[in-house]
């Protein structure tokens, strides 16, 4: 087979493998898009936002920071402890699939909890570099198109919309419950729980900010752990 046609089958692959993934940042893309607008900024801020900061969770998290003007410090440190998880993510990620620089900086770049959702669990099978960069390409096409789309529609909608950025939460429950699937990890998300309680008996006003740090450093603290026991 030929080298053209071997990567016709591969992004032929890459999108067979992110399409359901794909359609479902459609919606979520329309909301933050409606959600953006209807926080007063103009709808053009939408494929800026998913282009420089390219992280759902903290694209929906940085309208409300902006739109308080938080300081710069706090803004710095709710991104390191909502993207932090990133860090562990690279450590099963198949990077090395990924021949040329350029790519592997795209794949850094453009690794999410969906790219990394739909990529991690076929890690032991014959990836190639253009099938993992064919899906990571699809889902920010998916999420920059439907974001602006969105807030077009949120620049004529009226006033006063609620519920909207629900759709974040609602689509890592579902990416949560996908990874428990393949996993059974029955620790970590018990774990997850436990800091979410305690954020928010000790801490109610900063409740997201704490309970990350503490499930980050239980993360921490396992994988140390683990890593001990295995050696041993």
């Amino acid at each position: 087979m030929s080298m053209p046609d071997r990567r016709t089958l591969e992004i032929r692959a890459g999108i067979q493998d992110s399409w359901a993934v794909g359609l479902g940042l459609i919606p979520l893309g329309l909301a933050f898009g409606v959600v953006l607008t209807q926080g007063g900024f103009e709808w053009w801020w939408a494929p800026i936002f998913s282009t420089v900061i390219y992280a759902g969770s903290m694209e929906f998290l940085a309208i409300g920071l902006i739109a308080a003007v938080t300081p710069l410090a706090s803004v710095a440190a709710a991104t390191l402890l909502v993207n932090f998880r990133h860090v562990f993510y690279g450590l099963s990620f198949p990077l090395h699939r990924i021949r040329s620089r350029l790519g592997r900086l795209y794949g850094v770049y453009a690794l999410t909890d969906e790219s990394y959702a739909i990529v991690a669990p076929k890690a032991r099978e014959p990836l190639s570099g253009t099938r993992i960069l064919t899906v990571q390409v699809l889902c920010q096409l998916m999420w920059v198109v439907s974001g602006t789309i969105g807030a077009l529609i949120g620049a004529v909608l009226p006033d006063g919309l609620a519920g909207l950025e629900f759709a974040l939460t609602a689509l890592f429950a579902v990416l949560a419950i996908d990874a428990f699937r393949a996993n059974r990890d029955v620790p970590a998300p018990v774990l997850a729980l436990v800091c979410g309680l305690v954020a928010l008996l000790v801490a109610k006003s900063q409740m997201l900010v704490v309970g990350l740090g503490l499930f980050v450093v239980c993360l921490f603290v396992r994988f140390v752990y683990r890593n001990k026991v295995a050696r041993a």
